[in-house]
């Protein structure tokens, strides 16, 4: 990854009105490389998150980022995803999408059978040949490289100081409730990332307190929603990457239905969630438009302070970053490791955030009254462009 410092003349300003800049990361396992260039281009043009949120790995990205110094960011990253997919298996791909399909094709297999060096390795004996209750009864891997590698690419101590709010999502095993763990109120430890990173049947469930969890995107694949209920009056500039698309063409083959339905299963449904969100902002402005016409001395004092606080309705941008499957890619594309693709998508999200950067329209916070503007970012590009 090419992490060279950027030009400090092309630093962009916060956009006027921003309280806050957050950064919201989907799940997608390998394809998270993906959200660690959009970081890059954020972190080298100077629009450094206040708020950093995730599931799965798009939580332990924003683990890795919320839990370091602003100038150890990207080494931390770089890091990270240089350690996991540091594993030899091919000297060189020869050019040309057939040679790529190979080289993910027996990638995956690798990591099927044998892990990831820093992040699984598989059982010794299969949990098909276990009694029930056995420890490794549960899943096929065992994330203990994950932990070591966790604490010593992530200050904790930092983390915990809460100069960036943190949040990661996972869901009950028992309770079937989603949770997110929030260094605004919990001490974030390494067991609260591998749990929203935890996904059935795979990963093991992790234990917190008395409670098991399971990756996050067993119930929602981002944590969107999250953001947006806080109750606060904070303009946001929201930088949601999904790794995940809703949209796609018509499946022609069995593996296009696998890759198709993994695409639907786990997109974040961002539109879905933001036109919630302005139905509820459009009638806390019709409820203050009401309560004003009534004279103060007819209103209760909870009416009045309700009155004062829709008074000063936050506004949002949520710019919708999407990663763009390449041709030569499989349904496996979550879990092919290898170091050649790992870059691609690095690269990828760079390339694409730095793009977005440049159309300074898009930054900017909605007039008040307004509520939530969202840009699906790729299909806005291409009508623009």
């Amino acid at each position: 990854m090419d992490t060279k410092a950027f030009p400090a003349s092309r630093k962009l300003r916060r956009p006027d009105r921003c309280d806050r800049i957050a950064l919201v990361l989907q799940g997608g396992g390998a394809l998270g490389a993906y959200q660690a260039g959009v970081y890059q281009a954020l972190n080298e043009a100077g629009l450094e998150p206040d708020w950093i949120s995730g599931v799965s790995i798009g939580g332990i990205n924003a683990a890795i980022i919320a839990g370091n110094k602003v100038e150890e960011r990207l080494e931390a990253l770089s890091e990270f995803w240089r350690r996991i997919t540091d594993r030899a298996l091919l000297v060189q791909t020869p050019d040309g999408d057939i040679f790529k399909q190979w080289r993910n094709a027996y990638s995956a297999m690798t990591t099927l059978f044998q892990g990831q060096p820093g992040f699984f390795e598989p059982h010794k004996i299969s949990p098909w040949l276990l009694p029930a209750g056995a420890k490794d009864a549960t899943s096929y891997y065992d994330t203990a490289p994950l932990r070591q590698t966790l604490t010593e690419v992530i200050d904790f101590d930092y983390l915990n100081t809460k100069a960036v709010r943190f949040s990661v999502g996972a869901v009950n095993v028992q309770s079937g409730n989603f949770v997110y763990f929030d260094n605004r109120h919990d001490t974030i430890i390494p067991e609260h990332v591998m749990a929203s990173a935890a996904l059935p049947p795979g990963l093991p469930m992790v234990k917190i307190g008395t409670d098991y969890f399971w990756d996050g995107g067993v119930v929602s694949n981002t944590p969107l929603q999250h953001l947006l209920a806080q109750d606060d009056n904070l303009n946001s500039l929201v930088f949601q990457v999904d790794l995940f698309s809703a949209r796609g063409p018509l499946p022609r083959t069995i593996q296009d239905v696998m890759g198709r339905e993994k695409d639907i299963v786990y997109s974040s449904r961002t539109r879905q969630v933001t036109d919630m969100f302005a139905r509820l902002q459009r009638w806390k402005q019709r409820a203050y438009e009401a309560l004003v016409k009534v004279p103060d001395g007819d209103l209760s004092d909870e009416q009045r302070e309700m009155r004062d606080k829709l008074a000063d309705l936050p506004q949002a941008t949520i710019l919708q970053m999407i990663y763009q499957r390449k041709i030569y890619e499989s349904n496996a594309r979550d879990y092919e490791f290898s170091a050649d693709s790992m870059h691609e998508h690095w690269q990828s999200g760079l390339e694409d955030t730095r793009r977005t950067l440049a159309r300074k329209d898009w930054l900017t916070i909605p007039p008040q009254g307004v509520g939530i503007i969202a840009h699906d970012v790729h299909r806005d590009y291409e009508k623009s462009a």
